[in-house]
């Protein structure tokens, strides 16, 4: 829970910084808080959907809450970013990932 706090604060003197609100969502993650990791990763891809990072973990936390179509939807939007942006190694993480749930 501390990192989370220290997270938090951070936040709080740069409420837009992707990497600090990312790393607050993993946090949630590990502590089963997916609602509000989804949240978080919602928000950074709604306003910056070239944060490609986040993608994966968006989708992956939309699989475990079972939202499949919304999992599919978050992986086809993050295969295209990470297309725009030529991140090849992001682009094979999602793809496989992607696949796993589709086929």
């Amino acid at each position: 829970m501390q990192r989370i706090e220290r997270i938090i604060e951070f936040l709080n003197q740069q409420p837009k910084d992707n990497f600090l609100r990312h790393a607050l969502a993993l946090e949630y993650i590990k502590i089963g808080d997916l609602q509000k990791a989804k949240a978080l990763f919602t928000e950074i891809l709604t306003e910056s959907p070239d944060y490609v990072g986040s993608y994966f973990h968006l989708a992956k936390c939309l699989e475990t809450l079972s939202e499949k179509e919304l999992a599919i939807e978050w992986y086809e939007k993050g295969l295209a970013a990470t297309k725009l942006a030529k991140d090849d190694h992001a682009y094979r993480e999602l793809l496989a990932a992607y696949e796993d749930l589709i086929y």
